[in-house]
């Protein structure tokens, strides 16, 4: 009887505990390779905490706790062939904007010493909106050149984040005008970026600028060495 008594309360617990906790069966399993610190962690937030505004950050979403953990052990794919999330920060600058002489570059920086780091003159019309939104761009079509499907893309721009995942959408069915019926300046710009976004999956962050994130710093730097370029 005793033993009985003793088997019914361990049930008790448990189901006390899962319900608690939430049952591991239903959780998600959010698992670091590169961040701040590695491991498996069972919230976004916590996850989150690791891997926010750090250059090059691997991480990735799992159903069970072994795959998690398969995948924290597992030496980094240098594209993002397995699935992860990569993270990539982009920024545009513009010396005399708004002016004659305007000189425009894109920056695009994807971690320490990476190949795909890239800094560039921007084409066309020198403005520091158009150079963030095409630095976007070039960030996308890096990826895509290497299969990568899901990005973390940290910029400093909130006005390509609000025009990407908010305002494109007013301004189509509106036929590419403003709220106040104005044409919208960059329609030909924001056209690019969306069409690049088909088929990917992006997390849009925004980073306050020079504020001393190493990423969001080194795009900024990038951007800068690209608008003394000459225009081809």
């Amino acid at each position: 009887m005793t033993r009985l008594l003793g088997a019914a309360r361990r049930v008790v617990l448990a189901a006390v505990s899962c319900s608690a906790r939430g049952c591991s069966s239903l959780s998600m399993f959010y698992a670091v390779r590169r961040g701040r610190k590695a491991g498996v962690f069972q919230t976004w937030s916590e996850c989150r905490a690791q891997v926010d505004r750090f250059p090059a950050a691997r991480f990735k979403k799992f159903a069970t706790e072994e795959e998690a953990w398969a995948f924290v052990r597992k030496p980094a794919s240098p594209d993002g062939s397995e699935g992860e999330f990569v993270v990539v920060y982009t920024d545009g600058c513009c010396s005399s904007n708004g002016r004659r002489r305007a000189r425009a570059g894109i920056g695009v920086y994807w971690g320490p010493g990476h190949p795909w780091n890239v800094g560039i003159r921007l084409p066309g019309r020198q403005t520091n909106q158009r150079a963030e939104i095409h630095a976007a761009c070039k960030a996308i079509e890096q990826a895509k050149a290497q299969n990568i499907k899901k990005l973390v893309l940290y910029t400093d721009s909130m006005f390509t984040i609000n025009g990407i995942t908010n305002w494109v959408q007013g301004w189509k069915k509106n036929g590419w005008k403003t709220s106040t019926g104005k044409e919208v300046i960059n329609k030909e710009d924001f056209v690019a970026l969306e069409q690049l976004t088909q088929g990917m999956d992006i997390q849009w962050m925004h980073v306050p600028g020079h504020s001393g994130f190493t990423g969001n710093e080194e795009a900024d730097r990038l951007a800068r060495e690209g608008a003394k370029q000459s225009e081809d």
